[in-house]
């Protein structure tokens, strides 16, 4: 498998005891986990809504998204509010780290196997003292559809019209 991130800057992050990284241009804000709003007919990834200086933004659950389970709620849980296409949207982590950069030789390809998730949501594995850094694709994490379903202010609208009748 090829390796498809350049050298730069990442924020890394914890989640269900796996280390991963997002490319930092993607990355707008961090805010500390508060209670989210559900929303009917929602993707099951997705854990609810925060209100975000008026603007309604969905978060999701890489947990759930990567076919783990749950992320559980800690003390230390946190939302990254990244953009991607047209929509800002909130992912719950269970612990964000700190910023790092990564060197073109500290990067190898995606393995086939022993990752947990899906390996096109992988970018590639950043080597970091003895151990990995998943690198995140966040465009293939958040696909277009996803993005576009999540970003539609009636999402789950119609659907609910149509149970109506």
């Amino acid at each position: 498998m090829s390796i498809s991130i350049e050298a730069g800057r990442f924020l890394t992050f914890s989640l269900n005891g796996e280390a991963y990284a997002l490319d930092i241009f993607h990355v707008t804000e961090i805010i500390e986990y508060r209670a989210l709003t559900a929303v009917p007919m929602a993707p099951g990834f997705v854990r609810g809504v925060i209100n975000l200086r008026g603007r309604a933004v969905p978060v999701i659950d890489l947990g759930i998204r990567f076919g783990q389970g749950p992320t559980t709620v800690g003390r230390r849980t946190s939302i990254i509010i990244v953009h991607n296409g047209d929509a800002d949207i909130g992912i719950l982590v269970d612990i964000v780290n700190k910023v790092v950069g990564f060197g073109a030789a500290d990067v190898e390809p995606t393995p086939s196997f022993g990752t947990g998730i899906q390996p096109e949501f992988i970018s590639g594995m950043a080597r970091r003292e003895n151990d990995f850094i998943i690198v995140l694709d966040l465009d293939r994490v958040l696909s277009p559809v996803d993005t576009a379903e999540l970003s539609r202010p009636d999402a789950g609208s119609a659907e609910r019209a149509d149970e109506s009748q």
